[in-house]
């Protein structure tokens, strides 16, 4: 049985209006699954890769919470067992992802008024409940999305790093083992006279979903001249094999995802790799 948790966040003065913070219910995968941007004709790009990967882990320990403001489902948070993410620990959680609705468009701008606090704290009790002995998450060092310095200010200290990407981590237990990144151990190969475009894909985010449908996409207009290679790696075994959850290798030279690349870009990047492949013909 799924628990509810009222916590009242006085948004509106005037209205005194309540938020809940509540578990996922099928009533709420459409927003969900849209990452709350169902207003948002890119974010159709993605496909129905969320979807795919939250059925994969639903039985294995993950976790939703949306923040609702009068049904209106303004912020959510996702996090799952560190043995089916791209960390190493033990007996700790790992949140993928904590994102309160920041668009003008659609339901609104609901950012900056504690509704991501709110969501953080109802995920470490949920974890504490679970008598797991901490909970962890990926952060920027940047002043980006999921921020590192923000995790900072909610009591995360720092576990790993790796490039730009900070693993945060609360212990709730003296004896907690810090978690770790899992780090890239290979990259894909170039194949002989074809230009290689590779895809990892997990499913958890929409973003690198997006990424994936527009590289699939592009590579199949130069026909012969591009192999499309996908690497699921929600299988944990083949996320371990490569080190690597998300991301876009065009031969063996990587694109830079984020913020996600148009499908132009991406196309020009395909056919610029096409066109030198033919000079050396």
């Amino acid at each position: 049985m799924s628990f509810r948790l009222a916590i009242w966040l006085f948004i509106n003065p005037q209205k005194g209006a309540a938020m809940d913070i509540i578990d996922l219910t099928e009533k709420h995968h459409p927003q969900y699954f849209c990452c709350l941007e169902d207003w948002s004709d890119e974010i159709k790009e993605a496909g129905n890769q969320k979807e795919l990967w939250f059925n994969k882990m639903k039985d294995k320990g993950l976790r939703v919470k949306l923040a609702v403001d009068n049904d209106t489902v303004c912020g959510m948070i996702q996090y799952a067992p560190a043995g089916h993410s791209f960390i190493d620990g033990k007996d700790v959680y790992f949140i993928n992802c904590i994102w309160v609705h920041g668009h003008k468009k659609g339901i609104g701008n609901y950012q900056k008024k504690g509704i991501g606090k709110s969501l953080l704290a109802a995920a470490e009790d949920d974890v504490k409940k679970m008598n797991q002995k901490g909970i962890a998450a990926w952060g920027l060092s940047l002043p980006f999305w999921m921020k590192a310095s923000w995790f900072k200010k909610q009591g995360y200290k720092k576990a790993d790093k790796d490039g730009m990407a900070v693993l945060m981590w609360k212990p709730f237990e003296n004896d907690a083992i810090p978690p770790r990144w899992i780090k890239q151990k290979k990259k894909p190969q170039k194949i002989k006279g074809k230009v290689t475009v590779t895809s990892f894909i997990n499913g958890w985010c929409q973003a690198q979903n997006m990424v994936h449908e527009r590289a699939k996409r592009a590579a199949q207009e130069f026909g012969d001249a591009v192999q499309f290679q996908e690497i699921n790696t929600s299988d944990r075994d083949v996320l371990c094999e490569w080190g690597m959850c998300d991301a876009l290798f065009i031969d063996d030279k990587q694109v830079r995802i984020g913020p996600p690349p148009s499908f132009e870009s991406i196309h020009k990047k395909i056919g610029k790799r096409v066109k030198k492949l033919a000079r050396k013909v």
